[in-house]
């Protein structure tokens, strides 16, 4: 749904270097928590502001823009919401450190809004316990994994190139999908890799952005790149709840 750049390699051509010698342990926590649970609240605000667009749409006579009833058939519009997003979310990664902060919260924010519209119809494809019940699962299995990302000594810088080359790959394998091949054992082999890699960036971004703090922090540098972080996260939510919802949700 967007270009995925690596804030990780980004903050190192910014030229940061971590240095915490002399910053006390326990404000270096204090710090790092209150800057985590910005990130956070970002990421869970677009979150919301994704499923209110959504349910607007489909819980009101705007239905008619999203689907047509006529038809049985989406209408136009979440396909264009989907590619304007696309290009936001463009906008958004390559401009981050040249912005102004509200204009990237803006843009984060229109992001999240036009994939509500986006995705709106998966309110008529599937049921709504279906629709809450994945969600739940996907909002303990992104705690889970955000809280292991965030306390493990692992490094997972080495995950970052593996897990978004084969995003690439996974994006590819959807295209052949919807052109060529059209199997719905395919769609659903994509369905549960997608899941697979999306929990792995999950864990990933929660530790760069950790990371990302310590190298950067008191900086306006520190604060684009939570900004920047939130959107990746929030990216990593989303795309994880449409892939597991295709892959065991139970449709109308």
């Amino acid at each position: 749904m967007a270009i995925w750049d690596d804030p990780q390699t980004r903050t190192e051509r910014s030229g940061f270097t971590a240095a915490t010698v002399g910053v006390p342990r326990a404000t270096r926590d204090a710090g790092l928590r209150s800057y985590m649970l910005s990130v956070y609240n970002y990421m869970a605000s677009g979150v919301l502001l994704t499923g209110i667009v959504a349910m607007l749409l489909v819980n009101s006579p705007l239905i008619q823009l999203v689907f047509d009833p006529a038809t049985g058939r989406p209408t136009l519009l979440p396909i264009i919401a989907m590619f304007v997003a696309f290009g936001v979310g463009i906008w958004l990664q390559a401009g981050i450190m040249r912005m102004a902060l509200s204009t990237a919260k803006a843009l984060f924010f229109i992001y999240a809004a036009l994939l509500g519209v986006a995705l709106s119809t998966i309110f008529i494809a599937y049921t709504g316990v279906s629709i809450a019940q994945t969600f739940f699962a996907v909002a303990a299995a992104f705690a889970g994994l955000s809280l292991w990302g965030y306390t493990t000594k692992r490094d997972l810088s080495g995950w970052g190139s593996f897990l978004i080359m084969g995003l690439w790959g996974l994006i590819a394998a959807m295209i052949i999908n919807l052109v060529f091949v059209r199997s719905g054992a395919f769609e659903l082999a994509i369905s549960a890799i997608g899941v697979l890699i999306f929990a792995g960036l999950t864990a990933y971004y929660n530790q760069t952005i950790k990371s990302i703090y310590l190298m950067a922090r008191g900086t306006e540098a520190a604060m684009r790149f939570g900004i920047l972080g939130a959107f990746q996260l929030y990216l990593a939510f989303v795309n994880m709840f449409v892939f597991l919802l295709n892959f065991t949700g139970q449709r109308r």
